[in-house]
């Protein structure tokens, strides 16, 4: 069984955080080494408080989940993050030459704020592949987003050239926010640009992107290429979304 390390919140609703990853890490095939960055009291509804926790112990159980002594994890999923300390903590104690996908959790689905944009400066050369919703993609680029008017293709591919242009290696840009027929993910790289579509399903549920983020880092650890662990990704997603419980 591949193993992949997460990164993330907890989430007392259980609907997204690490609850979540867990769980589709577990429907994939993966066992997950948890490194908790913050504990937050949610519902479904609201984001009622954030309890960060201490740099040093955010990289101390990073570095403990890569023991020699243990099973070595083959991707790593990372989530909120909490604090720009705790950002600078984990770039430096994350190892070299392992995928990398970071889903930059800016805010909540239950509502409020989680991270801000310079948390992840430190950490952005070193990542596989970056999450970005449509308008978290705005966000990071320093761009307008307007929920009811959708980006044309050349404004994704804008925002994508100055996201990759921090030292990510690719940008999945994710449509499910998006409005239309079908969902289109859009996953830019230096040289290529590929989409990946789906019918929209009349479903709405908390933890999408962990859920999908975490689907991709498992992929990775099982040996998939960035194009096809977004393919196998989107497909998770679909039956996930599809499943009514």
């Amino acid at each position: 069984m591949s193993r992949i390390l997460v990164v993330a919140g907890t989430d007392s609703s259980g609907g997204a955080g690490l609850s979540r990853d867990v769980a589709m890490a577990q429907s994939l095939g993966c066992s997950v080494a948890p490194v908790v960055t913050a504990v937050t009291v949610q519902t479904n509804s609201a984001l009622i408080a954030t309890q960060p926790i201490p740099p040093q112990i955010i990289a101390d159980q990073v570095k403990a989940a890569f023991d020699p002594a243990g099973q070595i994890p083959r991707a790593i999923k990372i989530g909120m993050i909490g604090t720009p300390e705790a950002a600078r903590s984990l770039a430096q104690a994350l190892p070299a030459q392992v995928p990398i996908v970071l889903d930059p959790v800016l805010k909540s689905s239950s509502g409020g704020d989680l991270m801000s944009l310079e948390a992840l400066t430190p950490l952005l050369p070193k990542v596989t592949m970056l999450t970005p919703n449509l308008e978290e993609s705005a966000r990071l680029a320093g761009t307008c987003h307007h929920p009811q008017e959708p980006p044309e293709l050349a404004e994704l591919k804008i925002r994508a050239q100055i996201i990759l242009a921090t030292g990510v290696a690719a940008v999945l840009i994710k449509g499910g926010h998006g409005q239309g027929t079908h969902c289109t993910d859009h996953l830019f790289t230096a040289d290529s640009h590929q989409m990946f579509s789906t019918p929209r399903l009349p479903i709405s549920k908390r933890g999408t992107g962990c859920s999908l983020a975490t689907a991709l880092a498992c992929a990775l650890a099982q040996g998939a290429s960035v194009t096809a662990a977004c393919a196998q990704a989107k497909a998770q997603m679909t039956l996930w979304l599809s499943n009514p419980g």
